[in-house]
């Protein structure tokens, strides 16, 4: 099982959200200064309460494994994982681990980026496309999705694994010994909204995604 949820949170009502929000999600928004940023903060955690309310998980525990990753620690066969980017939120569960990671394409990226830090053969691809700046974040969000779907996040360099697309199948190449046998099982599902990209890793693909309403999520 896999649902994988978005929605645009530029009209979230901070006033109305604040007070449903549990204690430790409070100190977050928080440590924010921007409303933008608190809104982002505040509405990845309610999509994801919604999300978890349609599959009947009642009063989740969310604990921080030791690399960062949040998982529920009393529901031991639910994982999730949350992106947030822009104006968008995004929130993926499953009965199995799972990264997903959104990104709002910027015109204006620096591609020494992907030359720097993405894998050789990743770069020479960008480089390669008709359309690079879409090329580059097609690549960020499968990797980062990755990175995340492992737990690690970028304790897990951009460089030191390959996410190989070839017709139409994408596959990694891992040079983590510590990962690569799992190299076989992984997954991916990538969908491309308007401004945005969007993707997720796991050990299924998902086959849909959903828009929320923002007025769902209240």
């Amino acid at each position: 099982m896999i649902k994988v949820a978005y929605c645009n949170v530029k009209d979230l009502d901070l006033e109305k959200t604040y007070p449903i929000l549990p204690e430790s999600r409070k100190e977050k928004v928080d440590n924010f200064i921007f409303d933008k940023d608190k809104k982002l903060s505040s509405g990845v955690y309610l999509l994801l309460k919604k999300m978890l309310d349609e599959e009947n998980v009642e009063n989740p525990i969310i604990e921080t494994e030791k690399d960062g990753k949040p998982y529920i620690s009393n529901y031991e066969n639910i994982h999730f994982n949350m992106s947030h980017a822009g104006r968008m939120v995004a929130c993926a569960i499953s009965d199995e681990e799972i990264g997903i990671d959104i990104e709002k394409i910027d015109p204006l990226i620096d591609m020494k980026i992907a030359q720097t830090f993405f894998y050789n053969s990743e770069y020479d691809n960008i480089k390669k496309s008709d359309n690079r700046v879409d090329q580059f974040f097609k690549y960020w969000v499968l990797k980062e999705s990755y990175m995340k779907y492992t737990g690690l996040g970028f304790l897990l360099d951009l460089d030191k694994f390959e996410i190989v697309i070839d017709d139409g199948e994408t596959k990694v190449k891992n040079q983590n010994p510590e990962l690569k046998e799992n190299e076989d099982d992984v997954k991916f599902s990538y969908f491309d909204l308007n401004q945005y990209k969007l993707a997720i890793c796991s050990e299924n693909e998902a086959g849909e995604i959903f828009e929320y309403d923002l007025e769902d999520l209240y």
